[in-house]
């Protein structure tokens, strides 16, 4: 309830302040940038003393951190400030973040420390951040309507007139200018798209002027609508955006268009053309590089296990592990001794103790999974060693903390295929885990069953006396296996062999000259990586003593590590730059420590790009501290390849430390320039020393065969060496090519005949054999045949005002593949105190930072709220997780930026107009062009009845009185209730006299003359029909019209006047609760009730003799005018003579067979086409008996129609797509109920959907299929064809052959041609649309598809425009204003060249005829009829045409909580407004899904997404979108979305 009177509330408020909110015309204040204070910049006193107490030269002050910070700050003030549309949204979505995102969330980092840092204290500050602008922008949000708007520019006061109603003049012309500009801005030369500035939708080339203007109201929209309906509402928040968004796409897209001639058939996509001008390299090829031997050590162990079984029993009271609490407090240190008896105790247990049906549980060789927490490296240590004693394979891996952790369920899949049945754990962290109701541990999901085993002492046996494990030599079995998340998110399993583990120690022993008993601080994780190779295996094998720091423990004390160091006076710490990042933030305490004992801090991941902005600001701050600049040694690895290279402290003899300035725009060829004159973008890369001792090296190409690559470029490290990994735990296919690379020379000679193994890691070899790493395979993205790396990408980011919108370290970027290249997504959290304003501002300048620094565009930039990403297991973000999240739509974002223009550059050639096809092109006999002339037609009635009887029955009231005297008491009519019981019944005389009563009534009452308008506003009933006839039978013309919507007369009662209006309706006849209706106080609000015409009810009166039935003079004379709201939302009245009223009569019933005898069931609206004609003329025609269901009594007993069908046995049953909808929905789950209740369908021959659109042929086939179950036969549904100059075009009927559907390729359908596929796998899906033939043209009418600009005819399976030829077309519209002969080519038009003869009445539909295979029960064979779509409804867009309903059809699939779609143009803009089924938290994750669909499915670029409630898309009675009311109530800004997002 909430929301309602917020939303009430809100508006309101707006009304009455709206004069006050200053509003620049159209222009929200958010967009008024002029006013900036240019913020000044204020460096604090720290950093001069920082800069101090770096005593080097200046070159070197060209490297320091901030470079990156600089170049971006640099880089933004190259541009002004853009004005860009911001995203307007609904204020409940303002406020949707839950408590909890206000905690502030992790900011460790993503790939742990991208940033290029930001010194503390110091807030560099650009000309644009000045926030003067946040204050009327928070009002506004206040004050605003829910769609934090001013609502008030439309706002509709009594008199219906909009409140800017004095500005409309300048309105107009602003659109035109508008719509101007947009056609010169257009790419090359076409003719400019239709004008849709004006509310009327002008036909291309002006060649089909549309009806009275005035246009039907939908449902759900204030009556100003109609006033704005012409022109844009000046203040209309949405089209100023509009502009905005417009201007900011006219300016030239950096990658101009590649220009070559594409045959306008082939819509190929723009192939990236490589640029002359790009860099290559020009060095010699680099070979393989060596490292030094691994030393000759004596007295080496011959395994690890080995070097334990030796410190534990020499060295017992050795202290091995040292564990901290969460204050820093050491809880406890495991010896040499303990860690050696305890592991035998968990050796033996698990071997011996552990049993299932008597049989030993596990078997040497079994993998067992160790799930230990951060906080207890002392468990995992005994688990570790303990398993490797007993022969088994530990697999460390993370602590599932609920059922849906990120990557958790993939840990599942990787146990699974290692076939893991037992997880050993610790107590604690048993009784931490989520259980089921039986008490054991929940199974979670994609996980194999587990047995957990808790290891705490209790639960271990004391190993029998005869009982010894065998400490055997490193062999090449598997020792342990190290999980590893690749960039799609699959997790696989990297084996170690002891043999390798054991190479690895050493080489890392002689590496970093590890020494007996030494100290070593380790802050990273101990079960895999860098933590597990120095913290548990080669600590051991010296004897090492570890001080293991809790990740819990730095998140409250970012300094403990530095303070740890200092008391142990470790020589040795393991840390990542993210914890030498948060060391810095926390000065304070930074005052009594010592780093002098260190003389090594390996840094183990040096290979990122950032980390050598972390080494130099670390070594700035605590240089004083006693730390030695040769001290810090950056390492790279890799879960494959473990160490690749470590910087040598300078004792052991390493070369000094390297830098490179390397130009960013070369690496992206893969390129190495070292850039020479200072320029933005240039990324500052260290080394990670050399490559490991025992070890080769090469640099290969990274895709394709692996070539070396030349000395200066970027390429793959790849190494061999005795202790790499072996394989991916039961992947071969992978194995090989990762574990067994066959580097090549360039003359494709091998160049070992040892196999590399490829690290993953990106770079080059410098001077001095110095290996430098400037990205990962995993990070790396490939935009339009350029390479980008996704760290230096989130750097870029964070540099533009790093801490103040969003989290540091909570960023993720990653490229997502759309329309066949990779797009760049970048997603962060913002923080909960960032305004909206704020965050649109970051969102635009980081945009641009990332423009030209990475000369790439962004293709989305999502904000989402504090805590909300998916967290990596210690830290940092999970991305391969984002991105799943992002791709399902469930990242549920709270600011979305799409930019999808600037991006997408390999689109299609815009298509030109090929020339006119003129007559040269002569027909010789039936061909065009060497085909047949496309046109068919139905049978001859001529033929078919004695044409006797059709004189008699020229005039349907002659028939009704005929019938009154012929069959007196024959039933014509049923009405059904909603309880599905008989409400009123009609005989042919019932009829008859009823009609002659309404017929006195209107000469006496109504004192009318003939030929005078009469508008009948009933419900559904039989009073309708009599009142009708009534009419006839007084010489009148009746004009039906729905009566308006007790409970929504705003809108239904404004179309009820307008046609009463436009009909020229001299008086309404109706019902008396209707007529009090019309003339009611709430009424009275809607319309001016006073300038109704004579209303007369027509309840109860008098039985009077009428003295003689009204007899025309000519067929020609008008019997009815038919109305109907277009799907355009153009109101178009056309005139039924009596001639075209039997005709169409006499072809119904020559089509369906009708007879007396018959009974059909129609569930449809009387109120025009052919529902009318079918529930008010048919059955006085053919005397066949109707049972009328009224569509509405279906919202309150959905079976209705089902079960009247069955009931009595009808055989013809009509109905609407709505109709149809409703069913389906409805009764989807209930066909068993219904079966019970003795629903039975097998009666049914034909079920007919009325309808003037496209078949939908989803519905229909889910009907088919849903009530099969209820005997419905596959073949009994079909679909009518009908437009406004013919209602009825094409009928199943009984005789005719079953429908068909064709697949048509949507890309000739853009190009106004056809290609018919077969029906299409899943995957070309998407590619082609589904069309059903509308089997049987009625008899009589005549079809052929013409040019829709030359108007000649066209061949047989081309597409136009249907031209129709009947004896019941319509004789033309009836318009208020006289212009019939601007329609007449609508009813007259002349083929320009062939048989220029023949009158055709042009149906402004698309489609084309085929002659098929099947044949009709007169063996002929059969001309199908495929409708496409209505061309008013059509998009002009890129040169071609495309159809509403196909794009929409791609969308609503896009995600489940699309409830419905529809689709329009605005100048060449294309919106997207979609009805969101869900919580609005969905909404903004719609925007990518839709934008991404519409590229990939129709190669377009949606301009606008708007969100808005279910039910807002206005839908006429039959079912069908009207868009043009919908683009009017956008334009107005009257459909209060939920979010509308302007794509960039």
């Amino acid at each position: 309830m909430r929301d309602i009177t917020q939303k009430g509330y809100e508006k309101k408020r707006a009304k009455l302040l709206a004069r006050y909110i200053p509003l620049i015309q159209g222009v929200d204040p958010s967009l008024q940038a002029e006013n900036r204070v240019p913020g000044s910049s204020q460096a604090t006193a720290g950093v001069s003393k920082q800069q101090k107490s770096r005593s080097t030269n200046s070159r070197d002050e060209r490297f320091r951190s901030d470079v990156h910070t600089e170049a971006v700050q640099a880089a933004l003030a190259k541009y002004k400030e853009r004005k860009m549309p911001m995203p307007s949204k609904r204020r409940s979505v303002l406020v949707h973040s839950s408590v909890e995102t206000y905690t502030p969330p992790d900011t460790s980092s993503a790939s742990e420390d991208e940033g290029s840092l930001r010194r503390q204290g110091r807030i560099s500050s650009t000309p644009f951040q000045s926030h003067s602008n946040v204050e009327p922008w928070l009002n506004r949000v206040i004050q605003g309507s829910s769609t934090s708007s001013s609502a008030s520019s439309t706002s509709s006061h009594p008199g219906g007139k909009p409140a800017a109603a004095s500005n409309t003049a300048p309105a107009t012309t602003a659109a035109t200018v508008l719509a101007d500009l947009m056609a010169h801005t257009q790419i090359e030369n076409h003719s400019a798209p239709p004008d849709v500035t004006t509310g009327l939708v002008e036909y291309l080339h002006h060649e089909r002027p549309q009806v009275a203007s005035m246009r039907g109201v939908p449902r759900g929209y204030s009556s100003s609508i109609l006033e704005t309906a012409d022109g844009v509402p000046v203040n209309s928040r949405v089209s100023s955006k509009i502009q905005q968004l417009l201007n900011t796409l006219k300016r030239p897209k950096r990658p101009p268009l590649k220009e070559f001639f594409v045959d306008d058939f082939e819509e190929l996509l723009e192939v990236q053309q490589p640029d002359p001008n790009q860099p290559k390299p020009e060095g010699n090829q680099v070979n393989v590089l060596k490292g030094e031997p691994l030393g000759v050590v004596t007295n080496w162990p011959p395994s690890l296990l080995a070097a334990l079984q030796h410190w534990g029993t020499t060295q017992s009271k050795a202290p091995c592990l040292t564990a901290l609490d969460t204050t820093g407090k050491a809880i406890y240190t495991l010896t040499y001794g303990k860690l050696w008896s305890r592991s035998l105790k968990l050796a033996y247990t698990l071997l011996n103790k552990l049993t299932t049906k008597n049989e030993p549980l596990l078997k040497p060789g079994d993998r067992v999974a160790l799930v230990f927490p951060n906080s207890d490296p002392v468990m995992f240590m005994v688990a570790f060693y303990g398993c490797l004693l007993a022969e088994l394979i530990p697999v460390p891996i993370e602590v599932p903390l609920t059922r849906k952790d990120a990557g958790s369920q993939q840990i599942g899949f990787l146990l699974g295929s290692c076939g893991v049945t037992l997880a050993l754990t610790t107590d604690a962290c048993q009784k931490g885990l989520p259980k089921a109701q039986t008490g054991e541990v929940v199974t979670f999901k994609g996980w194999p069953r587990l047995i957990w085993f808790v290891i705490d002492g209790k639960h271990l046996a004391k190993p029998a006396k005869d009982w010894h494990p065998q400490v055997r030599d490193a062999s090449a079995e598997i020792a342990y296996i190290e999980y590893k998340t690749s960039k799609e998110g699959s997790t696989v399993g990297v084996t170690v062999s002891h043999a390798s583990m054991l190479a690895h120690c050493h080489a890392l022993t002689q590496a970093c000259g590890y020494s007996e008993a030494e100290t070593l601080t380790n802050v990273l994780d101990f079960k895999r990586e860098a933590g597990l190779w120095h913290g548990v295996l080669t600590s051991v094998m010296n004897r090492m003593h570890v001080i293991s720091i809790p990740y819990a423990l730095m998140k409250v004390n970012p300094l403990s590590w530095i303070q740890k160091v200092c008391t142990y006076k470790a020589h040795v710490a393991v840390v990542k730059s993210r914890d030498m990042h948060w060391s810095l933030l926390a000065q304070r305490d930074q005052r009594d420590v010592s780093l002098s004992s260190l003389r090594m801090l390996i840094v183990a991941d040096g290979a990122n790009p950032w980390s050598i902005s972390s080494c130099d600001a670390f070594l700035n701050v605590f240089q004083s501290r006693g730390l030695r600049p040769e001290v810090i040694c950056p390492c790279a690895s890799s879960s494959e390849a473990l160490t690749v290279a470590i910087r040598r402290p300078s004792e052991l003899g390493g070369p000094p430390p390297g830098k490179a300035v390397l130009s960013m725009n070369c690496l992206s060829f893969g390129v190495i320039r070292v850039d020479t004159e200072e320029k933005l973008s240039v990324l500052t890369v260290q080394d990670v020393g050399q490559i490991m001792p025992g070890a080769s090296m090469c640099v290969v190409k990274v895709d394709g065969t692996p070539y070396l690559c030349k000395a200066d470029e970027v390429g793959e490290i790849c190494v061999n060496s005795g202790a790499t990994g072996t394989a991916y735990f039961g992947l071969l296919g992978i194995t090989k090519n990762v574990f067994e690379a066959i580097p090549v020379t360039a003359a494709g000679m091998p160049v070992s005949d040892q196999p590399f193994t490829r690290t993953g890691l990106l770079g080059f070899v410098g001077p001095d054999y110095l290996v430098f790493v400037v990205g990962k395979l995993d990070g790396l993205m490939t935009v339009s045949g350029r390479r980008h790396n996704a760290d230096d990408v989130v750097a870029t980011a964070l540099a533009v005002e790093p801490m103040k919108f969003v989290y540091r370290g909570r960023i993720a970027v990653f490229s997502v593949p759309v329309l066949h290249d990779d797009r760049i997504v970048l997603v962060a959290e913002q923080r909960p105190d960032a305004s909206e304003e704020d965050s649109f501002q970051w969102m635009s300048r980081v945009l641009q930072a990332i423009d030209s620094i990475h000369q790439v565009g962004v293709y989305c930039l999502a904000l989402v709220p504090a805590n909300t990403l998916p967290k990596a297991p210690l830290g940092g973000i999970h991305i391969s997780e984002t991105k799943q999240r992002f791709l399902e739509g469930a990242l549920h974002p709270c600011n979305v930026l799409m930019c999808p223009h600037t991006c997408v550059t390999n689109l299609p050639k815009p298509r030109q107009k090929q020339p006119d096809v003129g007559p040269a092109s002569m027909i010789v006999g039936n061909l065009v062009a060497g085909k047949r002339i496309a046109q068919a037609s139905g049978r001859d009635v001529s033929q078919l009845e004695d044409n006797d009887q059709a004189r008699k029955f020229l005039y349907l009231a002659d028939v009704l009185q005929w019938r009154a005297q012929t069959t007196p008491d024959h039933p014509l009519f049923l009405l059904l209730n909603s309880k599905g019981t008989v409400a009123s019944t009609a005989s042919c005389i019932q009829l008859h006299k009823r009609a002659e009563r309404v017929a006195a009534a209107l000469m006496e009452k109504g004192r009318l003359n003939v030929g005078d308008h009469v508008a009948l506003v009933y419900p559904p009933g039989v009073d309708l029909i009599a009142t009708f006839y009534g009419c006839l039978y007084a010489g009148c013309v009746p004009i039906t019209v729905r009566p308006p919507h007790p409970q929504n007369l705003a809108t239904t009662l404004p179309t009820v006047k307008m046609i009463v209006e436009v009909s020229k309706s001299a008086c309404i006849l109706t019902t008396q609760g209707i007529m009090k209706l019309l003339r009611s106080k709430e009424a009275a609000a809607a319309v001016d009730i006073k300038t109704w015409p004579t209303i007369l009810d027509t309840d109860d009166m008098p039985k009077k003799k009428l003295p003689s039935v009204f007899r025309p003079t000519s067929p020609d004379m008008l019997a009815y005018l038919d109305f109907s709201v277009s799907t355009t939302g153009i109101l178009a009245g056309v005139k039924m003579s009596h001639a075209a009223t039997s005709a169409l009569c006499r072809s119904i019933k020559l089509q369906c067979e009708l007879y007396p005898s018959r009974q059909i069931a129609i569930c449809l609206d009387p109120y025009c086409g052919l529902g009318f004609a079918l529930w008010c003329l048919c059955s006085i025609y053919s005397g066949h008996q109707s049972i009328l269901v009224p569509p509405l009594e279906l919202e309150s007993n959905v079976s209705l129609w089902l079960s009247a069908v069955s009931q009595y046995k009808v055989r013809v049953t009509f109905c609407s797509y709505s109709v149809m909808e409703i069913c389906t929905k409805g009764l989807g789950t209930q066909t068993d109920v219904l079966r019970m209740k003795g629903v039975n369908l097998s009666c049914v021959r034909t079920c007919m959907v009325v309808a003037e659109e496209r078949p939908r042929i989803t519905l229909t086939q889910s009907f088919s299929k849903l009530f099969k179950d209820l005997g419905l036969s596959a073949r009994a549904v079909s679909t009518t064809f009908g437009c406004r100059v013919n209602v009825a075009i094409c009928l199943q009927g009984t005789a005719g052959p079953d429908p068909t559907t064709v697949y048509v390729d949507m890309r000739a359908l853009r190009h106004d041609r056809h290609f018919l596929g077969v029906k299409p796998t899943l995957k070309l899906q998407n590619s082609c649309s589904e069309l059903e033939l509308f089997n049987k043209i009625l008899p009589g009418v005549k079809v052929i598809i013409a040019h829709t600009e030359t108007k000649g005819p066209l061949g047989d399976s081309h597409l136009g425009e249907i031209w129709v030829s009947s004896p019941h077309n319509a004789t033309g519209y009836y318009t208020v204003y006289g212009e019939e002969a601007l329609h007449a080519d609508h009813f007259t038009a002349h083929l320009s060249f062939g048989d220029t003869q023949t009158v055709w009445a042009r149906t402004g539909y698309l489609g084309f005829l085929r002659r098929t295979e099947l044949t009709d029960a007169s063996g002929e064979r059969h001309d199908a009829l495929y409708v496409v779509g209505s061309l008013d409804e059509t998009l002009e867009l890129r040169g071609m045409r495309y159809h509403p309903i196909d794009i929409e059809t791609s969308v609503i699939r896009a995600h489940k909580s699309i409830a419905e779609c529809a689709v329009f143009t605005w100048t060449n803009l294309l919106v997207v407004v979609v009805e969101l089924e869900g919580s609005e938290q969905e909404a903004l994750d719609l925007v990518a899904l839709v934008t991404n669909v519409v590229l990939e499915e129709h190669y377009l670029i949606v301009g606008v997404v708007v969100i808005v409630d279910p039910g807002v898309i206005p839908i006429n009675s039959r079912g069908e979108k009207q868009r043009m009311h919908l683009r009017d109530g956008f334009l107005a800004d009257q459909l209060d979305p939920i979010y509308v997002a302007y794509n960039m």
